[in-house]
């Protein structure tokens, strides 16, 4: 090999290095380093929790938790939807870029299912794509009146669907309580009957049997039709005011239910949508502690104990 060949040989494998080291360095490209950490989970921090405080006090607090970004909501749990409305969305989007954040969820039982289509146009000029409401129907139906009712609800959807689709949301409807789709058999059809993808599913174990094993089950057989799960429990309930130790049992951690089966089956299924670590304070609108950084603490002790399930489970 002549001296000529050899140097470009080399000045060509120092350069590589060089790249590959500076990639490293770069957010989102040190490749070994994020190969590692194996499945991790991607954290988003429900604007409700800090109940009616301001946006602009909010905001700074999301990254503290672990979460890239924030689910909006209007009243009555929260009133940041309506704060926004106020400040504008240009203001809006300001404050997001100033916090290193993204849009990645607005909530909107209020509108319904069948009400959604300017706000999922509002929520692609953020680049949002995740919308969570209710399944609206006929509620205590099993067996194959369920199915029908289900499938009705689908077809229904179809033109909010084509809405979705050209905006980027995906409409994820939760397992709320004295809704068509709030038991186990209900979520199940609708991930089986769904007729576009961006029809999803927010899962609350919150309003479902406390039992680790049917819950892992459930998360299997809806896998990739989930695009919120709610880090969330029934403790001793939401909705008659408790000793505040006994109202945070509704949190990771601090109730009887193990997560672990939970986030191994959610490993399971490669899981890529957002985790919400969730509870609901009574009254509704009420930060889940009084002062801001006291939430953020409660969020992160929550998220703490997550972390160290997804370590155990390797």
């Amino acid at each position: 090999m002549s001296t000529e060949i050899l140097n470009m040989s080399r000045r060509s494998f120092c350069q590589t290095l060089a790249a590959g080291s500076a990639a490293a360095m770069l957010p989102g490209l040190s490749f070994a380093k994020e190969a590692s950490k194996g499945f991790q989970l991607k954290y988003i921090v429900g604007s409700c929790m800090y109940g009616y405080k301001p946006v602009a006090e909010i905001l700074p607090e999301v990254r503290k938790t672990g979460a890239t970004a924030i689910d909006i909501w209007p009243k009555v749990h929260g009133d940041q939807r309506e704060q926004v409305e106020e400040m504008g969305a240009d203001k809006f989007r300001q404050l997001l870029a100033e916090n290193d954040l993204t849009l990645g969820c607005i909530t909107q039982y209020k509108l319904g299912p069948f009400g959604l289509q300017d706000e999922m146009r509002f929520a692609k000029s953020f680049g949002c794509p995740t919308m969570v409401t209710g399944g609206k129907g006929p509620r205590g139906l099993t067996g194959q009146e369920l199915k029908k009712a289900v499938a009705e609800f689908c077809e229904q959807m179809k033109p909010h669907l084509a809405v979705a689709e050209e905006t980027g949301v995906t409409i994820a409807i939760e397992n709320h309580a004295n809704n068509l789709i709030e038991s186990p058999d209900s979520l199940k059809w609708l991930a089986e009957l769904r007729p576009s993808k961006n029809l999803g599913i927010a899962l609350a174990p919150y309003h479902l049997p406390q039992d680790e094993e049917q819950l892992s089950q459930l998360i299997k057989d809806l896998d990739e039709s989930i695009a919120m799960f709610y880090a969330w429990q029934h403790g001793m309930g939401c909705m008659t005011k408790l000793p505040k130790e006994q109202e945070l049992l509704q949190m990771p951690g601090r109730g009887e239910l193990d997560f672990k089966p939970l986030l191994a089956a959610l490993k399971s299924i490669n899981y890529t949508g957002w985790t919400e670590i969730f509870m609901h304070p009574v009254p509704r609108g009420i930060p889940i502690h009084e002062e801001t950084a006291e939430v953020t603490a409660e969020i992160n002790r929550s998220r703490k104990y997550l972390e160290s399930l997804l370590t155990e489970i390797g």
